[in-house]
C-alpha cells in the first residue's frame, strides 16, 4: 500500500492531442525511486527517444515532488524538473521552492509527464484531482506578473500556485526557466524553454487535500527542534538575518568572489553588492516557501534610473549578485536587482544569463568582438546600462541578444576567434559563484555533475577541511564515513571520496524533493541521520542512513546512464581552459590553479569511489545491477 504521505498518482498528459490519463504506481515504485528527479529519470529513459532534440515534441518534461512534500516541516516544498537540456544536450535538471510544490502535491498528484506539443498555447488546471486545458493565447508574450494576474482573474481564485515560462521560454532561450510565485525558479538547464517548445504556458494547482505523515506526531517533534535551533545554529541564523547574499563579503575577503568573469578572485566594489549593504538600503523583508521557518528569501524595492524593482519579484540571491554584479564588475546593487527582476520576468535562469553576458564583457574587451558584432552595444566591465539592456534583448531574441540567448558555448562556437578561452562553462553549462581555483572539489563536481557546473551537487571543501570543520560539520560529516578532514586547497583522493559520498547524499535530496538549505552534511538546520529519521515517519518505512544514499546514488546513476546512451563519455567531465590559469590579482587564491595531471587523477579517484569505468566513466554493469537498474541498460 502506497504510505499516505503520497497521492499515489502520475498524471501523464499528451499535449498534442489534450488527452491525459492517471497512473497509479505501487508502493515499491514509490520505495524505488522516491520522487523528484529519480522519478522523473524513471520515465524520460523509458520514453523519450534516443537522440531526441531537446526542443522536439519528443522530449519528455517531468514536474515532480517528494515524500515529504506538503508536510509541516521547514524544507520539504521543492519540485524538480527534468528533461533533455537545450542549453547542454545532457539530462537537464533543475530544483525549485516556494508553494508551488506542496499546492501541486494537495491538488492531488505526485507528479506529471509532459509530452507531445499542444496545437496551440494552453495551459494547465489542476483543481482537486481535476484536469482542464485552457486556452492560453491570450497570454502569450506576456511576462510572469502579468500572466499570474490574468490567470488568477480568470479563475477566479487568489489562492491558485502558478508554475510558467515567460516570453524566454516561448522564444527558445537555451537557459529559460519555470517561475512560480514571480521569483522562484527551476533556473538551470533550460526547463522553461523545453516547456514553451510544447506550447505549455504554465501550470495552474489549486487543492484542499492536506498530505499526511504515517507518523504526523514525529514530524512535527522534529519541526519544532529545528525551529527551536535556529538562533544557536549560526550558519542558519546568519541565513535567516543576510539569506545567501551575505556570503559576497565572506567569499572576496577569501579572494573567492569571481570577478570579471572569473579571471579575478576579488572585486574591488563588493561593499555595494553585499547582503549588508542589501539589508541596509532596500530589503522589505524576509520570505520563506511553505512551512519554513529558515526565511532566507530575499525581498526588495529600489529603483535604477526610475525603473522600479518590486517585491513581487524577489530580491538577488549570492549566484545572481555575482554574476550579474562581481562576473561584470557592476558595483550598483540597484542594477543587479533590476537584473534578478527581469529575469524573473521573461524566465531566465540568473547564472546563465549574467555568466554569458560576463563572457561577452570578456570577448569584447579584449577585441574578440567589437562594436560592429554588438550591434553598437558598449559591452566593456562595468557597464551597468548595457548589461541591462542585455538581459531584456536576450529575454526577446533581440539583436546581439538572440546570440547570447543560444548560451555562451554555442555563441562562442558562432564567433569563434578564440572567444573559447573566455569559457567558464561545464558540460557548456555556465559556472556558478563558487571558484576551482578556491574550493578545489567544485571543479571536480562542475565536470562530473551529470547536467554540467551546479554547486548545489555536493558539499563544499570547507567542511572537510583542517582549520575550518567545526563540531557540526565533523559529526555530519562522520555520519558518512567521512573521518579524515584534509589539508586546505590541496586535490587528494579523500576529497574525490567526499564528493562521491557528499553528492549522494544531495543526490538524495533532489530525489526526496528536500531543500539542502535545510537538509545537509555541513552547515544545515537537520542531519543525514536526521533526514532519515524524518523520511521513516513521513513514509511509515523504516528508511536508513544507507538507504537514503542508494536511492541519491541511483538518481546519478540514471543520469549518467541517459548521457551515456547520448554519446557523453569521460571526454565530457570537463572543464574551460580558463580553470587551468592562475587566477589574476590579489587575494588569497591569486596565482592558484588546476593543473590537468592533478585534475584526471582527481577524476579518475572519483570514479572508482563511485564503482564506475575509469576509462569511460560510466556506471559499470555491476553497478547497474547493485542499483537494480538492469533495464535502463
Amino acid at each position: 500500500m502506497v504510505p499516505t504521505c503520497y497521492n499515489g498518482k502520475i498524471l501523464h498528459v499528451d499535449l498534442t492531442h489534450l488527452k491525459f490519463w492517471v497512473e497509479e504506481p505501487g508502493e515499491g515504485f514509490y520505495r524505488t525511486y522516491g520522487g523528484g528527479s529519480a522519478m522523473g529519470m524513471y520515465y524520460i529513459l523509458k520514453e523519450a527517444p534516443k537522440g531526441v532534440d531537446p526542443l522536439a515534441p519528443e522530449n519528455i518534461l517531468t514536474l515532480m515532488v517528494g515524500t515529504a512534500t506538503g508536510l509541516p516541516i521547514s524544507g520539504q516544498s521543492r519540485m524538480c524538473a527534468n528533461a533533455r537540456s537545450p542549453l547542454t544536450g545532457a539530462i537537464g535538471d533543475s530544483q525549485v521552492g516556494g508553494f508551488f510544490p506542496a499546492k501541486m502535491k494537495d491538488a492531488g498528484y505526485d507528479g506529471i509527464v509532459l509530452r507531445g506539443k499542444a496545437p496551440r498555447p494552453v495551459y494547465l488546471w489542476i483543481n482537486d484531482g481535476v484536469v482542464e486545458f485552457r486556452e492560453a493565447g491570450h497570454l502569450w508574450g506576456k511576462t510572469t506578473g502579468e500572466v499570474e494576474d490574468l490567470i488568477k482573474q480568470e479563475l477566479d481564485d487568489p489562492k491558485v500556485e502558478v508554475a510558467q515560462v515567460g516570453p524566454a521560454g516561448e522564444q527558445g532561450v537555451r537557459f529559460a526557466a519555470i517561475v512560480n510565485m514571480c521569483n522562484r525558479a527551476n533556473g538551470r538547464t533550460g526547463m522553461g524553454a523545453v516547456m514553451g517548445s510544447k506550447n505549455l504556458k504554465a501550470v495552474v494547482v489549486q487543492g484542499k487535500k492536506k498530505i499526511k505523515a504515517h507518523d504526523q506526531a514525529a514530524i512535527t517533534r522534529m519541526f519544532r527542534e529545528g525551529t527551536r535551533r535556529i538562533p544557536d545554529t549560526p550558519a542558519i541564523q546568519f541565513m535567516s538575518e543576510f539569506g545567501t547574499t551575505g556570503d559576497v563579503a565572506g567569499q572576496n575577503g577569501g579572494g573567492a568572489l569571481p570577478t570579471r568573469n572569473f579571471n579575478e578572485g576579488q572585486f574591488e566594489g563588493f561593499e555595494t553588492i553585499s547582503g549588508e549593504w542589501m539589508n541596509d538600503n532596500i530589503l522589505v523583508e524576509r520570505d520563506t516557501c511553505y512551512s519554513c521557518t529558515v526565511h532566507c528569501k530575499p525581498v526588495v524595492k529600489t529603483a535604477y534610473q526610475g525603473r522600479e524593482v518590486l517585491p513581487r519579484f524577489g530580491g538577488p540571491e549570492y549566484e545572481t549578485t555575482a554574476t550579474f554584479g562581481s562576473y561584470c564588475a557592476i558595483d550598483d546593487m540597484n542594477a543587479v536587482a533590476l537584473a534578478n527582476q527581469l529575469c524573473n520576468q521573461y524566465g531566465m535562469d540568473t547564472i546563465s544569463c549574467g555568466a554569458t553576458i560576463s563572457f561577452a564583457m570578456e570577448c569584447f574587451e579584449k577585441g574578440i568582438i567589437g562594436l560592429e558584432d554588438t550591434g553598437g552595444l558598449d559591452l566593456r566591465y562595468g557597464n551597468s546600462d548595457t548589461m541591462l539592456q542585455l538581459v531584456e534583448m536576450i529575454g526577446k531574441r533581440e539583436g546581439f541578444g538572440d546570440l547570447l540567448a543560444e548560451g555562451s558555448a554555442r555563441a562562442a562556437e558562432k564567433i569563434g576567434r578564440g572567444s573559447e578561452a573566455c569559457l567558464i562553462v561545464a558540460k557548456s553549462q555556465e559556472a556558478p559563484a563558487h571558484m576551482p581555483q578556491a574550493k578545489r572539489i567544485m571543479g571536480l563536481l562542475y565536470a562530473v555533475n551529470p547536467f554540467g557546473a551546479d554547486h548545489m551537487s555536493a558539499e563544499h571543501d570547507p567542511f572537510y577541511e583542517v582549520g575550518s570543520q567545526d563540531d557540526i560539520a565533523a559529526t555530519r560529516m562522520h555520519q558518512l564515513g567521512l573521518l579524515t578532514p584534509q589539508p586546505p586547497g590541496k586535490v587528494t583522493p579523500e576529497k574525490a571520496r567526499m564528493v562521491a559520498m557528499t553528492q549522494k547524499f544531495f543526490s538524495a535530496n533532489e530525489t526526496y524533493c528536500l531543500c539542502s538549505f535545510v537538509w545537509g552534511v555541513g552547515w544545515q538546520l537537520y542531519g543525514p541521520e536526521e533526514m532519515a529519521q524524518m523520511l521513516s515517519a513521513a513514509s511509515g518505512w523504516d528508511i536508513t542512513l544507507d538507504e537514503v544514499l542508494k536511492v541519491g546514488e541511483r538518481r546519478i546513476v540514471m543520469m549518467r546512464m541517459f548521457n551515456a546512451r547520448e554519446g557523453f563519455t569521460r571526454a565530457d567531465d570537463s572543464l574551460s581552459h580558463k580553470f587551468f590559469l592562475p587566477l589574476q590579482g590579489t587575494g588569497d587564491n591569486a596565482g592558484v590553479h588546476y593543473t590537468h595531471e592533478e585534475f584526471e587523477a582527481f577524476k579518475d579517484a572519483y570514479y572508482r569511489h563511485m564503482g564506475w569505468d575509469v576509462v569511460t566513466g560510466a556506471p559499470t554493469a555491476e553497478k547497474l545491477v547493485e542499483l537494480g537498474l538492469e533495464w535502463v541498460a
